[in-house]
């Protein structure tokens, strides 16, 4: 599914041989070596994770991650894991892009939600994008 959200955009899947293009802009957002990004995309790509990438003018910039779930409590739906912009990119409508990619994407295969979870600073950009805080707080232990 390719979409164009402007006409400077496109938005498509990544292949497998785009993943490392990736990198750059993921680091942006988490702490991780290349080889470790590649084996943790690698990983879940067995589950249905995704690399979806937004180009301008034939460049990356930005980058989301969002695979496939179904639970319980949520019933089928699309968690996007990762959303990345290029800090040069940044208000050009890549996060918006990608955002519209994914809920289109979630129509397609008959899911009613898009899930995610949002750093405190990026919850303005969400809401502008409609999405509403969740009431069910996540929590965590590390082992």
């Amino acid at each position: 599914m390719t979409e164009n959200h402007s006409a400077s955009l496109d938005v498509r899947r990544l292949s497998p041989a785009q993943w490392e293009q990736a990198f750059p802009i993921i680091m942006q957002l988490r702490s991780l070596d290349e080889a470790e990004f590649l084996r943790r995309v690698r990983r879940q790509s067995h589950s249905g994770y995704e690399l979806v990438g937004a180009f301008q003018g034939g460049k990356l910039v930005g980058v989301m991650g969002m695979r496939p779930v179904h639970t319980l409590a949520r019933g089928a739906h699309l968690h996007v894991d990762d959303l990345v912009v290029d800090a040069q990119a940044r208000g050009t409508g890549a996060g918006h892009a990608l955002m519209a990619y994914a809920e289109a994407d979630a129509r397609a295969r008959d899911m009613t939600a898009v899930f995610l979870d949002a750093r405190p600073e990026a919850i303005p950009f969400y809401e502008r994008e409609s999405y509403v805080l969740h009431p069910a707080p996540s929590m965590k232990k590390v082992l």
